[in-house]
């Protein structure tokens, strides 16, 4: 059976965010490298990963897709610039920026949602927020980041979300 991974913010080709993050990545090369076998240490070629935003600097995405394991889905970010139709035609297939996946009562999202917007018994998975504490602002159970700075630099399974804290 395949299985569902998440992950946001890997910023691929993305040199300042080593610095503004506190990455542990020498430079680009690195830090590009590392997620890459990270991702592919962890997804099976069949399985899905949703990635919740800003998955790349530049406009090599479709190298990096050939690199990556799993069908993927896109929640754009504020650095997914492109239109859908491009990154639908290379293969990122773009998603709803709130996309709803009931059977694990979860909304997927870039940027996080407010606390009203999420109903009763879901929480709310998104990135954007990289390694920041947001304690003062959301319900910590309503919400759960994976940013790859808080994920270890690699996609995590689904059914593991909400277990880790």
């Amino acid at each position: 059976m395949n299985k569902i991974y998440l992950i946001a913010d890997t910023h691929f080709n993305h040199g300042n965010i080593i610095k503004y993050c506190n990455r542990p990545f020498s430079d680009i090369e690195e830090m590009n490298n590392t997620i890459i076998n990270n991702w592919n240490s962890v997804v099976d070629k069949d399985d899905i990963v949703y990635h919740l935003g800003d998955f790349l600097l530049g406009d090599n995405i479709k190298d990096f897709l050939s690199k990556l394991n799993g069908k993927i889905y896109l929640v754009r970010g504020n650095h997914d610039g492109k239109s859908i139709a491009f990154y639908n035609n290379i293969g990122l297939e773009v998603v709803p920026t709130k996309t709803k996946l009931d059977e694990y009562k979860i909304i997927l999202s870039h940027r996080p949602l407010e606390d009203r917007g999420i109903p009763d018994g879901y929480i709310n998975i998104h990135g954007h927020i990289h390694n920041a504490k947001l304690d003062d602002y959301f319900d910590s159970n309503k919400h759960k980041c994976v940013s790859v700075e808080v994920i270890n630099y690699k996609p995590i399974e689904i059914e593991n979300v909400k277990k880790e804290g």
